[in-house]
């Protein structure tokens, strides 16, 4: 489609400077900018006796003078492209139209006799928070109005304290994620003087009297490898000068307290407890924790007790009063719940009270009426309750769903939680003591109708004979013959149910283009607990995309769709999934989108959320973890002269998860090596990150480049270019 060889390079003083190209490629009938040829500077490294080459190694300094050019010239060449798709506009509208019918409320906690939720109204933009009380809601945080016009903000994270008189948030800007702390007075809606920086992953936790919080503060430079190493804990109490709030535990601060630098320090403490809890935790879902007395923790002197270490496969602690419960996953890889006195708080001495089942336990949530757990069936949500009298009870659910944003208290019964399907927009539930459901109304009901769709849960069986699960919906009366367009995402990775039923209203616009869209459980999440984790994690990570990859051939075999109108996606993590299917089987695929994707892991170690990683892929400072590394790169997977998919990557300059320079590299090798004369596509967002603090507009244009660019490359009719 370019119409120019990407080896063509022009060489100046500093090498080839992407700014400098003024060849142009037709598309329809207007010319479009030919994307920019990447400079090349080839850096070796060797490794265990293995040379590895990088062409673009440049990419990863963000102040070297080719790199904003770079970005602006792929993304100008992506817009003249995309935005000459025939349909895009009307795409465009009709996604705004559903996104802005629905509003989304994604928290609530009760505090106080307050209720506080985080909610998108209807037609707006962004999150706000909320408190009701008197039957009446009232705005606590807008973002938007503390928002420069140039920029945008977010509300990252919140919570309020225990009488619900106060309330601490984090703020960031342009999706950085890069909290700002804040405290508000809810009575009257003002902040007060407290402001913390570097709080993006500050986890709060109020004191039982509302005095003060425990809070977790980053310590390095934004945008260094060590941004997310060496954290501290600290406590702050109202009305103090935060840049006096104590540290109460931070690396070589308690010599009876040993470990690394990827494992954050977080101390929590429990309404009705005099103990608190320190959890160190990393990337993976395993923690290790400590108790100590809640008085010895806030005077500076604890001695803190072993609870259980990351080899014990904890992933959920709760204290009551002076008992203790855990969600312990080692030789039950499906978890068991054990019981324990603080007296005696170890694994050794606790005595099981839930046992491991047939579905995973997620974790569990205290109440005044028991221990509720948010338990996992293939994907699908599932709710029980350990109560008082030690007996468990199954509370069914309304529909398959995915069950979220659990609020819980151990001074009130019942539960408040999210319950959303693939074709039920979410709402807020409650459940009480006898184990009533009831919808709150928290959520208006947008005016959506769902009836003309289906949603499908399908098996493939892969290389290896797992079974792995799938999910297509698309509108009913659906032909199979191979003939229809299908979008299937993927992610796998870190032992998280990524793809658990969810409503997109946006998803509806590409299903009525005559799309079919599905999700494929891929080894590596947590769909079937710690082995289905750990069978696509580290050397197994192969299985992952594997995983994907035999899913999309069963969708063929099934007739759902055939590989020239096969699309994959995959966002962030889900990146190494998409791409390493793409590298190893590119004849499988008409197009692939990569999401702000991991694409060059073996240089994990040079950006800000590399180190922290290593438990989940590999340490290159270790031969195994080299080799698997290695394995899950699709930068370094990519063959010159091979006819590979259209690809539209994308990125966000502000991201602080993946670094902008793996779709930039991805990018450029792509567009050197591809013989197939299919477009390969940056798209850069320049005041967004990761996704988590865009806006609904900045989401909704993203939705529609996408749709666009899958009907444009699975050949929909009224998509293609004259």
């Amino acid at each position: 489609m370019s119409g120019i060889n990407r080896r063509d390079l022009f060489v100046g003083a500093g090498g080839v400077c992407a700014s400098v190209l003024v060849r142009r490629v037709a598309l329809g009938a207007s010319a479009v900018p030919a994307p920019p040829v990447a400079r090349i500077a080839v850096v070796k490294d060797t490794y265990f006796g293995e040379t590895i080459s990088d062409p673009y190694r440049w990419m990863e300094n963000s102040k070297d003078r080719d790199w904003l050019p770079y970005l602006k010239g792929q993304n100008a060449h992506t817009r003249a492209v995309l935005d000459q798709i025939p349909g895009r506009a009307a795409l465009l509208r009709r996604i705004q139209r559903l996104s802005g019918d629905a509003a989304v409320t994604r928290a609530v906690q009760r505090a106080g006799g307050r209720l506080f939720f985080e909610q998108r109204p209807a037609g707006t933009d962004n999150f706000k928070l909320f408190v009701r009380e008197g039957g009446l809601n009232r705005v606590l945080v807008d973002p938007t109005l503390a928002s420069a016009a140039a920029t945008h903000q977010s509300l990252d994270w919140w919570d309020a304290s225990p009488d619900g008189k106060h309330l601490v948030y984090g703020l960031s800007r342009d999706g950085s994620e890069d909290s700002v702390l804040h405290v508000m007075s809810v009575a009257d809606g003002k902040d007060l003087a407290e402001r913390i920086d570097n709080t993006e992953q500050a986890r709060p936790s109020w004191l039982g009297d509302s005095s003060g919080f425990f809070y977790n503060q980053l310590t390095a430079a934004v945008g260094t490898p060590e941004r997310y190493l060496d954290s501290q804990a600290r406590f702050h109490r109202l009305g103090t000068d935060a840049a006096a709030d104590p540290i109460l535990m931070k690396r070589d601060l308690d010599p009876g307290v040993k470990y690394e630098r990827i494992q954050m320090p977080v101390i929590e403490a429990f309404e009705g407890s005099h103990y608190a809890l320190l959890g160190l935790s990393d990337v993976r879902s395993e923690m290790r924790f400590l108790v100590a007395p809640l008085a010895e923790v806030l005077a500076g002197h604890a001695h803190w007790v072993a609870v259980a270490d990351f080899d014990d496969e904890v992933t959920s602690v709760g204290i009551d009063g002076d008992t203790l419960y855990l969600l312990a996953n080692k030789g039950a890889p499906r978890g068991r719940v054990l019981r324990a006195s603080l007296n005696a708080p170890g694994i050794a001495s606790a005595t099981e009270v839930v046992p491991q089942g047939d579905w995973v336990i997620e974790d569990l949530h205290l109440a005044r009426d028991g221990l509720y757990l948010r338990m996992l069936d293939g994907g699908i949500s599932q709710l029980r309750r350990f109560g008082r009298d030690n007996r468990v009870s199954g509370i069914a659910l309304p529909f398959d769903s995915t069950l979220g944003a659990m609020d819980t208290s151990v001074s009130q019964d019942g539960a408040l939680f999210a319950l959303t399907g693939w074709l039920t927009p979410s709402e807020i539930w409650s459940v009480d003591a006898a184990g009533r459901l009831s919808e709150t109304g928290l959520t208006p009901r947008p005016p959506i109708d769902v009836s003309p769709y289906e949603s499908k849960r399908l098996f493939a069986t892969a290389r290896d004979g797992t079974r792995v699960p799938y999910v297509v919906i698309h509108r009913k009366g659906l032909k199979l013959d191979g003939s229809t367009p299908a979008w299937i995402s993927a992610y796998g990775s870190y032992g998280l149910p990524a793809y658990t039923p969810a409503f997109s209203a946006r998803a509806l616009a590409l299903i009525d283009a005559g799309f079919v869209v599905g999700y494929a459980y891929a080894r590596g999440g947590g769909e079937y607990g710690r082995e289905w984790h750990k069978a696509g994690q580290l050397a197994n990570k192969p299985n992952t995309w594997r995983d994907l990859i035999d899913v999309c051939e069963d969708l063929c075999a099934k007739k759902y769709t055939s590989p020239a109108r096969l699309a994959i996606g995959g966002r962030s993590a889900g990146g190494i999934t998409v791409g390493r299917a793409m590298t190893e089987r590119p004849d499988l695929f008409a197009a692939v989108i990569d999401g702000v994707g991991w694409s060059n892991p073996l240089r994990y170690m040079v950006e800000q959320d590399g180190y922290g990683e290593e438990p989940e892929w590999g340490a290159i400072a270790e031969e195994s973890g080299f080799r698997a590394l290695k394995s899950i790169d699709s930068f370094q997977s990519v063959k010159d002269g091979v006819a590979y998919p259209a690809v539209l990557l994308t990125t966000g300059v502000t991201d602080p998860r993946v670094a902008p320079f793996h779709p930039g590299k991805m990018t450029a090798r792509l567009q050197a090596a591809t013989t197939s004369h299919k477009p390969i596509l940056l798209r850069v967002d320049f005041d967004a990150g990761h996704g988590i603090g865009s806006t609904r507009a900045q989401q909704d244009k993203e939705s529609a480049d996408t749709f666009a660019f899958l009907l444009w490359q699975t050949g929909v009719k009224d998509y293609q270019p004259a």
